[in-house]
C-alpha cells in the first residue's frame, strides 16, 4: 500500500469533489435537482460565458428546498441518472 491516502477518506477512495449549486426543482422523492454553473472563456473571442449543467442529486432527508444554494459531492451511482448527494446546504431560499 503505497498510496498514501487523503485524511478522512479510505485508501484507493477517490477525493470528493465538492460542487456548488442552486436547487431548481425538489419534486422527487429523496433526490433534487441542481443547477451548477461554471464559467468558461470562448476560444475565439476570449470572452467569459456561463455554462450550466443540472444534476440530480440524492437527498436524504429531503431537507432541500426550491431556491436553496448547496454544496454537492460525488459518491457511488445510486440510482441511472444520480451519483451525487448532498454535502451542506449553503444558504436557505428567501
Amino acid at each position: 500500500m503505497s498510496e498514501a491516502a487523503s485524511p478522512g477518506t479510505e485508501a484507493g477512495a477517490k477525493t470528493m469533489r465538492p460542487l456548488i449549486g442552486r436547487v431548481v426543482s425538489d419534486k422527487m422523492n429523496k433526490t433534487v435537482t441542481v443547477l451548477v454553473e461554471r464559467r468558461v472563456k470562448h476560444p475565439l473571442y476570449k470572452k467569459y460565458i456561463r455554462r450550466s449543467t443540472r444534476i440530480h442529486v440524492h437527498d436524504e432527508g429531503d431537507e432541500c428546498n426550491v431556491g436553496d444554494s448547496v454544496s454537492i459531492v460525488q459518491c457511488r451511482p445510486l440510482s441511472k441518472t444520480k451519483a451525487w448527494r448532498v454535502h451542506e446546504i449553503i444558504a436557505r431560499a428567501k
